[in-house]
């Protein structure tokens, strides 16, 4: 992470030239004139949202990385639409969601490798043409012939343009100063919550306006519309990362960032799991509405977690980061208890007020781990890692049907690798 540059305060110096006076009669002063006061040394309130997005071209790259990753939360339940009208089973329609949820975790890493080594343009403009290809060639031909479904649907996922890290690469060269960038991850954080809120939204009542073939060609175009967005911006089109040693290992060279990686990994598990529970909770107690106010609730608490995280931010330290992981793990003990659904409701939100700024720790610390030249990648990595967690805890919350035990079991684990104390690698 660039560190801010602080200019030294000016300090006043002795007037050269002054000649001693010869010895007066004791008279009276004349009244000092009243001395400039020196620039008071205050504490800094940290940003806030609005003072990031004030500063030229935050707004712009923000919105326009939003809307290139808000298929990621339409084509999941797109899909499971789509394929349900063509008259695939659950269990089809189900694995094609996942098998578009585990593909960026292999397309990610190398565009972001990419994008280090050859700017942000180029792996925005072929992920955006791959998906749109993709999801354009489903929109036209449904979702029938299974093989030609499933090829699209990897090509799609793997395709995702590296926005999110890109824009994490970008924080600093616009932003005047550290303290501006550890906002800016929390803002870019509590977006990530749009996208999963609002982009299963758009989806659903776009497949229920029209058809879910509308809602595949609207995800085809919110990507390649803000992928061409982001990558036309100067700060991207100008952006290189400092040139690095050529080592095929990359951002996993350094020790730390493995189990910090495998930490986010039961980090996304916990996510995936709770959309699994909510439903099995609905299911339990007979309230239907229960399945999708859960996640809307946990991801609204995440939203005030990040904004209230942006305001008292403390100087991020490694011992935040397990703090923040233990507190997470223990906000889920108290729905193992059997609770009414408003008390699920209301209790579900203590975790997810943490997810964000668990979340915006863990990626500055992947930051100062990554290796010099490496910090899209290493994004990459970071957000590859989540996908695999929710993925794999979807799935495993629904073999164990569904129970509450799963998300806490994820986040002690993840809060367990949080406090693994490996030495950084040398960059």
């Amino acid at each position: 992470m660039a560190h801010a540059q602080v200019s030294e305060i000016p300090r006043t110096t002795p007037a050269p030239g002054i000649t001693a006076q010869p010895p007066q009669p004791p008279a009276a002063r004349a009244p000092m004139p009243p001395a400039t006061p020196a620039q008071p040394r205050m504490p800094r309130t940290p940003p806030s949202f609005r003072s990031v997005l004030r500063h030229r071209y935050c707004a712009r790259l923000l919105i326009a990385s939003v809307t290139g990753r808000l298929s990621l939360g339409m084509v999941p339940v797109t899909l499971i639409l789509a394929a349900r009208a063509d008259g695939h089973s659950l269990t089809t329609a189900s694995l094609l969601a996942a098998l578009y949820g585990l593909a960026p975790a292999l397309g990610l890493p190398l565009l972001g490798r990419l994008a280090d080594l050859r700017g942000l343009p180029l792996p925005c403009y072929l992920g955006a043409a791959l998906v749109t290809a993709a999801l354009g060639s489903l929109a036209l031909a449904g979702t029938s012939h299974l093989t030609f479904t499933a090829v699209c649907v990897a090509l799609a996922g793997a395709g995702c343009p590296p926005l999110e890290g890109a824009l994490r690469s970008l924080w600093p060269t616009v932003l005047p100063d550290d303290a501006h960038v550890r906002t800016a991850y929390t803002l870019d954080s509590s977006t990530q919550e749009i996208v999963y809120v609002a982009g299963p939204a758009a989806a659903i009542v776009m497949a229920g306006w029209l058809s879910p073939t509308a809602a595949l060609a609207l995800a085809a175009t919110a990507t390649l519309v803000g992928s061409l967005a982001f990558a036309a911006a100067r700060p991207a089109r100008t952006w290189r990362a400092v040139p690095r040693p050529h080592d095929r290992l990359g951002v996993l060279r350094a020790p730390a960032m493995r189990p910090l990686l495998a930490a986010l990994i039961f980090l996304g598990a916990t996510v995936g799991a709770l959309d699994v529970a909510g439903i099995a909770a609905a299911d339990r107690q007979q309230v239907s509405w229960l399945a999708g106010a859960l996640p809307a609730a946990f991801s609204a608490a995440g939203l005030l977690g990040g904004a209230l995280f942006a305001r008292f931010q403390p100087e991020p330290r490694p011992r935040h980061l397990l703090l923040l992981g233990a507190a997470f793990a223990a906000c889920w003990l108290p729905l193992l208890a059997p609770l009414p659904a408003t008390v699920i409701l209301t209790v579900a939100m203590l975790p997810g007020a943490l997810f964000v700024p668990l979340l915006t720790a863990a990626s500055l610390r992947v930051t100062t781990l990554a290796p010099r030249g490496t910090s899209t990648e290493a994004a990459g990595w970071m957000s590859s890692a989540i996908r695999l967690g929710q993925a794999g805890g979807t799935a495993l919350a629904g073999l164990l049907g569904g129970h509450f035990a799963i998300p806490l079991l994820a986040a002690a684990l993840c809060a367990l690798l949080l406090g693994a104390r490996t030495a950084p690698a040398p960059t």
